[in-house]
């Protein structure tokens, strides 16, 4: 890409889009932000800012056109730039034009912030580290400012991010699931299924690619493996079953408990699920897959061995709050949609269910066995609640409709018994809150409320 001095637009000035403005502005570039909603700029980012609907004709008087991944991609200002031949691309194309190391990626509906912290966590026992960036912890072009680019990244990629990609060829990638939950963002749900899959698009001999031993990722493996990519396979299965030794890493079944392992060294290595205090088999599939990317690294098994055994997990992801009076309290509030759910309530013989929130269209039917057997009560919040009373009533199990989670947790304190409280909403936030973040802490601190902690 050419990056001699030019005019650049910025759309979107969120966190991404302010380090952009950064990276671009400390080259020398002329940039201008563009954004449909009022935002508040730091007062060290001195640039103009258009609030208003997105413009082509506006845009189009611009060299370079960068779109921050909260941005539509399917815009019409932008499907029109796009026709027009004007420049257009996201941050993690500019990302790749000034950084030449080793790229470790990490896509998929769900437990992309955990592998990607665990992988960072076991790499910087690494000569020269790693770093984590994209959508966990600091913007990716951060990194390049005012400091050494590191010898390695770890990025976590939206299917947003992927999307507007053209340059993405990772040395290791691995896509860990994929649920349809941003397909109103896509044009369809095949279109952020071949998003997710772009990772995967330009790589070649010496790369790696890990997918889940699922059979429908099978003929992507094997083109794959016709380019000379190296690919592995990881799954939760039973010691007897006959397809287990094509699993690389995983969650094993056996008569003594359930295991977690990875592959290292021409052997399997093993730890007890018992051992790890992160609860839930989709946290320890993220583990698993998070080791064998170590391990591909060179990390040694007792460093991989001593993450995974010392990873209590990250905050809102099933994370264990406090026990008040005899009862556990658990917030889960990153579980935006079905599949998320299904894993957390799953971690649980029974629990008492706090669900709801903005449902973005995704079936519900899925959850229904599963609310059927670890489900002894559910409190329904969010401000349309009837696609979860009837999800409930289908699956037979004693419900309240209580509109907030303040209300919810009171009342699920006075229910009998000790089955723990699983906020885990199946469902987006933003029909009562800021984000995600802002529903766990709302829940926490109404817990704190209680009294009786433990």
């Amino acid at each position: 890409m050419n990056m001699k001095r030019q005019r650049i637009a910025i759309l979107g000035m969120g966190r991404t889009g302010q380090s952009l403005a950064r990276f671009f502005m400390r080259q020398g570039h002329i940039c201008e932000g563009f954004d449909e909603h009022k935002v508040e700029l730091p007062e060290s980012l001195d640039l103009p800012v258009t609030i208003d609907l997105f413009s082509a004709d506006t845009l189009s008087e611009f060299d370079l056109v960068v779109v921050s991944p909260g941005i539509n991609w399917n815009n019409p200002a932008l499907v029109t730039l796009r026709q027009q031949g004007k420049a257009v691309t996201g941050d993690l194309d500019i990302f790749l034009d000034h950084y030449t190391g080793p790229v470790i990626a990490i896509t998929g509906t769900n437990g992309k912030t955990t592998t990607t912290f665990l992988i960072e966590n076991m790499l910087e026992t690494l000569p020269g580290g790693i770093e984590a960036a994209g959508n966990i912890g600091i913007p990716m072009l951060d990194l390049l400012i005012e400091r050494r680019a590191p010898a390695r990244v770890a990025l976590e990629l939206s299917s947003f991010q992927l999307e507007r990609s053209e340059r993405i060829k990772p040395e290791w990638a691995v896509l860990l699931n994929f649920q349809n939950d941003h397909a109103d963002m896509h044009e369809s749900s095949e279109a952020y299924l071949d998003a997710k899959l772009k990772l995967f698009e330009k790589q070649g001999e010496g790369d790696t690619a890990m997918f889940p031993a699922d059979s429908q990722w099978n003929s992507k493996v094997e083109e794959l493996q016709r380019r000379g990519v190296r690919t592995i396979r990881f799954g939760h299965h039973d010691e007897s079953d006959p397809v287990s030794d094509s699993m690389t890493a995983g969650i094993m079944d056996t008569s003594n408990g359930s295991v977690l392992f990875w592959s290292q060294d021409w052997r399997r290595h093993l730890v007890p699920c018992e051992q790890i205090p992160a609860r839930g088999i989709h946290q320890h599939m993220n583990m698993a897959v998070a080791a064998q990317a170590a391990a591909d690294y060179g990390v040694s098994p007792e460093v991989v061995r001593e993450s995974v055994t010392s990873f209590r997990g990250l905050k809102h992801r099933l994370e264990h709050v406090t026990m008040v009076d005899g009862r556990d309290w658990y917030d889960d509030s990153k579980a935006t949609n079905p599949d998320a759910a299904i894993a957390a309530l799953q971690s649980f013989k029974k629990t008492i269910w706090i669900c709801g929130g903005l449902r973005k269209d995704l079936d519900l039917s899925p959850l229904v066995p599963i609310i059927n057997k670890h489900v002894s009560k559910a409190l329904v919040i969010g401000k349309k609640t009837a696609a979860y009373v009837e999800m409930l009533k289908e699956a037979d199990i004693p419900y309240e409709v209580v509109g907030t989670i303040n209300k919810a947790v009171a009342i699920a304190a006075k229910y009998e018994g000790n089955d723990p409280v699983l906020l885990s909403p199946a469902a987006a936030s933003q029909d009562q809150f800021k984000d995600y973040v802002e529903r766990g802490n709302t829940f926490v601190k109404a817990i704190e409320k209680l009294g009786g902690a433990s």
